[in-house]
């Protein structure tokens, strides 16, 4: 039996020979002739696109301004993911795909030295990493945001043609190299799920009035927020809802008012604002629109809600979804009962908040909760108290109003928020609690951890706390009285949610 050798740089008998040698033709005609062709405007453009992909340095630019100029947990998500899907990529074409195929390189007698590359890779030909790159990025940042995905496409493409347009790849380099550069991404999505992947966390559906153009509804929005932004939009997509903008020590006051004029609350803000709207809306028996606007907006994403425009369909249509409220009650002689959507803590927590709500205004709200971390991880911050019947010391009392995932030191999102539980999480005390807890982190699951303790329960009795002890609410901060008792009005309040997310 003969053999032949092709460009792959492997012998292939019979068949395999003749199927190389038509690869190899067509790959060379299609080679020359887009090196053969004129293509207007395209030489001052597509080499310096080519270079600037080098080691990724286009897309990691690009992920930093879909980050930046998105504004939103989605686009975060969006850049995050196009991040990871070409590392995975390139990780796995220089690692085995280079030396799986050691192909030459073309030959530039075909290409105008215009054209050319100063400088000439000198890693094998097949596959082309360039492609494989540019394909992992634009198809994670797709899976997370259709929009920014149109956006990154074209350049990702031009980014793949302009290796062949330089001479440096065949079309099947490209072609292949992209082809793997999907299949990356989408890896990816097999180990962390998207967003739309994700069970719906809104049950069980609610009938709430349907308010076009937003008549009807009455939008308190708390000016400390940094949510100017986010109320020109309300005002744009709702003209017939009354939008009243007001500073933070004003708010509980606005909500007061406005839940007497209206026939749905809405809310623009933080976690913390959004928490006195659902007090008010659930006291005076209204559904309640809430409009991410704030730092983080848990509760607004946990939800499914992302954008403004999330809301404004759901209020067009009706669509609306109920949902649990926490509670924390004082033993006999406290103050009235307090709710939370979100989390209630004890402990270390609410000096976090505290330092991170004395830096953010000054320099921004992610970095000063990294600052904050650092900070209490090397503090003590014990705190003595009676649980369940049992005097412990203990660094953290968490309590999530719904199950988060995953079970560890740091609650991630919610898939139901009406399960009718809460997930009480302690971390115990001792000596130097903050880096112990880190290092059970690394070592394996927390669960199995002397230093951790997960449950699930309805409700939690909490004695004997030392007076001036903070707590810590959806953000906010207080003294916390002698007891509490923690449980859940399950299913109390209505909120707005677009049924295409149920």
């Amino acid at each position: 039996m003969s053999e032949t050798t092709g460009t792959y740089g492997q012998a292939a008998p019979g068949t395999r020979a003749r199927i190389a040698a038509l690869l190899d033709g067509w790959d060379e005609r299609a080679f020359r002739s887009v090196a053969g062709r004129h293509w207007p405007g395209a030489g001052p453009v597509l080499p310096r696109l080519s270079r600037s992909a080098n080691h990724g340095l286009l897309w990691f630019g690009a992920a930093a301004g879909i980050a930046v100029l998105g504004r939103g947990a989605r686009s975060r998500r969006a850049a995050l993911r196009g991040a990871v899907s070409l590392g995975l990529a390139s990780a796995a074409i220089n690692t085995v795909g280079k030396r799986a195929v050691r192909r030459q390189r073309p030959l530039l007698d075909a290409v105008p030295a215009i054209r050319r590359l100063k400088r000439q890779p000198f890693t094998t030909s097949f596959p082309s990493g360039h492609a494989a790159s540019a394909a992992a990025f634009a198809t994670g940042v797709a899976l997370e945001s259709k929009g920014w995905g149109a956006v990154v496409a074209p350049v990702a493409a031009a980014v793949a043609l302009s290796r062949v347009y330089t001479g440096v790849h065949y079309p099947s380099d490209v072609l292949a190299g992209a082809a793997l550069g999907v299949g990356a991404a989408f890896a990816v999505r097999g180990i962390v799920p998207t967003r739309s992947q994700l069970p719906s966390p809104g049950r069980p559906y609610a009938e709430a009035p349907a308010l076009p153009g937003g008549h009807g509804l009455v939008v308190v929005v708390n000016q400390a927020s940094g949510s100017s932004d986010a109320a020109v939009l309300v005002r744009d997509a709702l003209p017939a809802a009354e939008v009243v903008e007001c500073p933070p020590e004003e708010v509980e006051t606005e909500l007061a008012k406005a839940v007497g004029r209206c026939v749905a609350l809405g809310v623009l803000g933080g976690d913390g604002t959004v928490n006195r709207a659902a007090s008010t809306a659930v006291r005076h028996g209204r559904p309640l629109a809430v409009f991410p606007g704030g730092t983080l907006n848990h509760f607004a994403y946990d939800l499914g809600i992302e954008t403004v425009q999330d809301t404004c369909r759901a209020l067009t249509a009706g669509d609306a979804v109920r949902v649990d409220l926490g509670r924390f009650t004082p033993g006999p002689g406290g103050a009235a009962t307090g709710h939370f959507l979100n989390t209630f803590s004890l402990g270390v927590y609410p000096e976090l908040v505290r330092v991170r709500e004395h830096w953010a205004p000054r320099i921004g709200g992610w970095p000063a909760g990294i600052l904050a971390a650092l900070k209490v991880l090397r503090g003590e911050h014990q705190l003595e108290a009676e649980f369940e019947g049992r005097h412990r010391a203990l660094w953290l009392l968490f309590a999530g109003n719904g199950i988060y995932q995953p079970m560890g030191p740091t609650p991630g999102h919610r898939l139901d928020l009406a399960d009718g539980l809460l997930d009480v999480r302690i971390v115990h005390g001792g000596r130097a609690p903050g880096p112990r807890l880190l290092a059970a982190a690394l070592a394996g699951p927390l669960s199995r951890s002397p230093v951790h303790a997960a449950e699930r329960m309805r409700r939690v009795r909490i004695a004997r706390i030392a007076p001036g002890t903070p707590l810590a609410f959806d953000g906010e901060v207080a003294e916390a009285p002698r007891e509490l008792i923690l449980d859940k009005a399950e299913e109390a309040l209505t909120v707005y949610r677009p049924k295409a997310l149920l």
